[in-house]
C-alpha cells in the first residue's frame, strides 16, 4: 500500500471533526466481534467519510520552472534531474512519499528568505502534500527535497517562499523567486512567462466524493465519468484549488482543450483541504484535484 504522509496543518482540525464521527461509529460496533478480514474490511468501508473515484480524468506532466530566459539555471536544473534519476537519488526521494521510506524535512526557520546571503529561492504553495506541505516546524514533500538537494549542488541554501498557488508562476516570471516548485503542470499559458524543466512526474485529476455516493459506481473510463458530471443537476457545486488543472477542467480552458461543464458551479479554494472540508460540511458535492493529493487528503480524513 502506498504510504501517504499527513496532509498540512489545516487537516489536523478537519481530522478532529472526522474523529468524532468515527468514535460514534466505533461505540456502536465492537471490533472484537469481527472474526475475519472480510468483516474488518466491511467495517472500514462503513466508517469511511470520503473516497477517491479511481478514474484518471486527465493526463499531465509536472515540472519545475525558472524565469524565462534564465538558461544557465535551467541547464543546471535539468542536469541535476538527469543525474538524480541516473544515480537513484530521485527514486529514493519518491520512495519516501510513495513507498516505505522516511521523509526528511527542511526546518522552516532555516528556509526563510533572507536567512542567508547565498540562497536558491523557490516559490511554492505548501498545501499540496505529498509534493509540498508543512508539518510542525518543517517543510516536507517531493518538491522540497528535490529543491533542497539542488540548492546544495549549487553551493546554496534553500529558501522557501510559501504563497497562494495562483501567485507562484507570477513570482518566478517576474524574477522575485528563482524556481517554481509547486506540483506545477506544464501549460502553454505558463510557458509564456516561464521556462520549464524536463518533466519529473506524470499526474492526473481525480474526483473526491462522499463515501456513500454512488453516482460514479458504473464508470470505468474518463468519458463515462464526464458523462456523469455533465448529467448532474444544474448548479451542482464542484470544488477545486484555484489556478490548478482541476479548475481548468471544471470551468473550461481552451489551452488545455477542456470544454468545462455548463451545468456545474465551480468553487475555488486556496488549497484542496479546504475544498474537502466543504464536502463534509455539505456545501459542495465533489472535489476535482490531482491524484496524489487526493489520495493523501482522503487517507488523512478517513484515518
Amino acid at each position: 500500500m502506498k504510504k501517504f504522509v499527513s496532509v498540512l496543518s489545516v487537516l489536523m482540525a478537519l481530522c478532529l471533526v472526522i474523529g468524532c464521527f468515527a468514535a460514534c461509529s466505533n461505540d456502536a460496533e465492537d471490533p472484537t466481534n469481527a472474526d475475519d478480514a472480510t468483516v474488518a474490511d466491511a467495517t472500514d468501508a462503513a466508517t469511511a467519510v470520503l473516497k477517491v473515484i479511481d478514474i484518471p480524468l486527465t493526463e499531465e506532466e509536472y515540472a519545475f520552472a525558472v524565469t524565462k530566459g534564465n538558461a544557465e539555471l535551467l541547464a543546471s536544473l535539468n542536469a541535476f534531474l538527469a543525474d538524480s534519476k541516473e544515480n537513484g537519488l530521485f527514486d529514493d526521494i519518491m520512495n519516501k512519499y510513495f513507498g516505505d521510506g522516511t521523509p526528511e524535512g527542511v526546518l522552516i526557520a532555516d528556509a526563510k528568505v533572507g536567512a542567508s546571503e547565498n540562497q536558491l529561492v523557490i516559490a511554492t504553495n505548501a498545501a499540496f502534500a505529498p509534493f509540498e506541505y508543512v508539518e510542525g516546524e518543517y517543510y516536507y514533500g517531493v518538491d522540497i527535497e528535490i529543491m533542497n538537494l539542488f540548492a546544495k549542488s549549487l553551493g546554496k541554501t534553500l529558501a522557501v517562499n510559501d504563497m497562494e498557488f495562483d501567485s507562484v508562476c507570477t513570482a518566478v516570471g517576474e524574477g522575485m523567486c528563482d524556481v517554481a516548485a509547486s506540483g506545477l503542470t506544464i501549460k502553454p499559458e505558463r510557458e509564456e512567462i516561464l521556462d520549464f524543466s524536463t518533466s519529473y512526474y506524470n499526474a492526473s485529476q481525480k474526483i473526491i466524493a462522499p463515501a456513500a455516493d454512488t453516482a460514479f459506481d458504473g464508470c470505468t473510463t474518463a468519458a463515462e465519468a464526464e458523462a456523469v458530471l455533465a448529467g448532474l443537476a444544474e448548479g451542482t457545486k464542484v470544488g477545486f484549488q484555484t489556478g490548478t488543472t482541476g479548475a481548468f477542467y471544471i470551468d473550461g480552458d481552451a489551452d488545455w482543450g477542456f470544454d468545462g461543464f455548463a451545468n456545474l458551479e465551480g468553487v475555488g479554494y486556496s488549497n484542496g483541504a479546504f475544498a474537502v472540508q466543504d464536502i463534509i460540511n455539505g456545501n459542495i458535492a465533489y472535489v476535482v484535484i490531482d491524484e496524489a493529493p487526493a489520495n493523501n487528503i482522503v487517507a488523512g480524513v478517513n484515518g
